[in-house]
């Protein structure tokens, strides 16, 4: 079982029997992006900073939800 398992075995107990759209999943990801965005320290790179006018990027799990909405978004995509 991988770490990450973990969290998917508790959500499946805890609202597996459940029913949900793509816009809820969706708004709950946007949430748990938002509660969990932290100010860090700059990063060497620039590259990993946002415009000046905008606060640093977020951080790093920020690569994984946006992995895992492209591919929810795609998973009937044949290509």
């Amino acid at each position: 079982m991988y770490f990450t398992d973990r969290g998917i075995e508790e959500l499946v107990e805890r609202r597996g029997g459940e029913e949900v759209t793509v816009e809820w999943l969706a708004d709950r990801l946007r949430d748990f992006v938002d509660l969990n965005w932290a100010p860090r320290k700059p990063p060497t790179s620039p590259l990993r900073w946002c415009a000046p006018d905008r606060r640093p990027a977020q951080a790093d799990f920020e690569v994984a939800i946006d992995r895992l909405a492209s591919w929810l978004a795609r998973d009937d995509d044949p290509t």
